[in-house]
């Protein structure tokens, strides 16, 4: 019998104008609407010799967290990968624009 592979997916999105980029075991539609829950987060060894500040941030910012929510509109890509990698925070520059806010609702232009 063949072992079964542990699944592990990179999730990127945009947080108050920065990139995140994460390692986790499970991502799934949230139970609150317009919402896609992260839980499992993977982060480097802590036994290597060379300390990466970028990732401590990001271990830092998710310390005792179980489970995060973030916005459908946040998410910039998905991919489900071989390994975990290493995570960071970096600032939001290039061709990553985030959508509009509101766009719907009570007299919002795309509504009449």
């Amino acid at each position: 019998m063949g072992m079964t592979r542990e699944r592990i997916f990179r999730v990127i999105f945009q947080n108050q104008g920065q990139i995140y980029e994460i390692y986790a075991g499970e991502v799934r539609q949230a139970d609150l609407m317009g919402f896609v829950e992260i839980t499992g987060l993977r982060f480097g060894e802590r036994s290597q010799i060379v300390v990466d500040p970028a990732e401590e941030r990001l271990q830092a910012e998710f310390e005792g967290v179980r489970r995060i929510q973030v916005p459908m509109h946040a998410i910039v890509r998905i991919d489900e990968v071989e390994k975990a990698g290493k995570g960071k925070i970096s600032d939001a520059k290039g061709n990553v624009a985030q959508f509009p806010p509101g766009g719907y609702g009570p007299g919002s232009p795309g509504k009449r």
